[in-house]
């Protein structure tokens, strides 16, 4: 299958928005995705350019996936590293390389930005097992779980309000 890689631009956000709603579907059956509010977050997303990055991949000219990536900074990784906040591809085009070659356009990425390495949370076990097995697979290792903390932010009438990333 002849997949083409394609650097997602801000033009690019129903599209991004589309795929990584799938994902989210997919990752809580049970939960709402409001596909207007993903679009304008992919929108805002693609806008930061200068720290966020996409790709999607297309065949035969249709997006069948996508991968996000964000520059983050810590002391332990020896200071700026690659973060891969989303990865989808379409379930029929599962198991042919699609996703590999998002990632690997992420690594050459992250090597022509001087980054240590590339980070990823794996969705919960054993139901993603086949998530994680595709990760090691690609070469990351596991280093722990990756834990949250919604930030409450103060509304203009001074009551608080969760964010609604609570995923």
């Amino acid at each position: 299958m002849y997949i083409e890689l394609k650097s997602a631009a801000v033009a690019d956000a129903p599209t991004v928005g589309l795929l990584v709603s799938s994902l989210l579907r997919e990752l809580d059956p049970d939960g709402s995705v409001d596909l207007p509010s993903v679009i304008v977050q992919a929108q805002r997303m693609l806008g930061m350019s200068d720290r966020v990055w996409g790709w999607l991949a297309l065949k035969s000219g249709l997006a069948i996936g996508v991968i996000m990536l964000n520059e983050c900074a810590a002391i332990y990784a020896n200071g700026l590293f690659g973060e891969i906040t989303e990865l989808y591809v379409q379930p029929a085009n599962r198991s042919c390389g699609v996703a590999a070659s998002l990632v690997n356009a992420a690594v050459d990425f992250g090597r022509r930005k001087g980054w240590g390495r590339l980070e990823v949370g794996a969705p919960d076990q054993p139901r993603w097992s086949r998530t994680r097995k595709f990760y090691l697979e690609e070469g990351f290792v596991e280093v722990g779980p990756r834990l949250k903390r919604a930030i409450e932010h103060m509304r203009e009438s001074g009551t608080e309000s969760r964010e609604p990333t609570d995923r």
